[in-house]
């Protein structure tokens, strides 16, 4: 149980860092709705879904899932109010997986400097459950399914045509996620990935 409730806790920290830096970088590009709307705050309250947030987490973890998700509310942008749209829709969805890598990176340096080792207060797990989450959260996001950042990055960088076309297959995002995380699918690609960047900054 406790293992379970420390998953989800450094789950909820990792999607609110997440959805946050979306919200920040969409307000240096012009949009103010998510600090009108109070959603550039790391409080996590303000970010709870209860899906995502608790009933997914939980559930992956009581079954073992060998994955560990969740999600908080998308914060919302109005892309019209953005100096260049399409551009910026880029760099709003690039936001969140970079502040999971940057985080990542962050507590990997934590680790290599023994300060938690000498505290002695069994801190290395938490801090490696914690790496793993927001390595996750970063790569699985960047996989261009909508509604993830991935497909967001491609729409921005696909012309006009394409990218209403590409658009069109949202409504279905999940359907093609959860299938391919049932089928292993996603799995089998990104656990290569996370290993690689997990040795990567183990040996930093």
């Amino acid at each position: 149980m406790i293992t379970i409730i420390t998953s989800v806790a450094l789950c909820l920290i990792a999607v609110v860092i997440h959805e946050v830096s979306h919200g920040f970088v969409a307000y240096k590009l012009g949009d103010t709705t998510a600090k009108d709307m109070g959603r550039l705050t790391l409080n996590p309250i303000a970010h709870i879904d209860a899906v995502g947030t608790f009933i997914v987490p939980i559930g992956l973890a009581l079954i073992h899932s060998p994955i560990s998700f969740g999600w908080a509310k998308p914060v919302p942008i109005d892309f019209r109010r953005l100096h260049h749209p399409k551009k910026d829709m880029i760099w709003i969805s690039l936001a969140g997986p970079a502040a999971n890598l940057l985080l990542a990176t962050g507590l990997s340096l934590l680790l290599h400097t023994g300060i938690i080792s000498e505290l002695k207060i069994g801190g290395n797990p938490i801090i490696f459950i914690a790496i793993l989450i927001n390595l996750f959260l970063a790569i699985f996001n960047l996989i261009p399914i909508p509604p993830l950042d991935g497909s967001r990055i491609l729409i921005g960088l696909l012309p006009p045509a394409q990218a209403y076309k590409y658009s069109k297959l949202e409504p279905y995002g999940f359907i093609i996620v959860f299938s391919l995380l049932y089928f292993g699918i996603i799995e089998k690609v990104l656990y290569p990935l996370i290993l690689t960047l997990m040795r990567f900054l183990y040996a930093g």
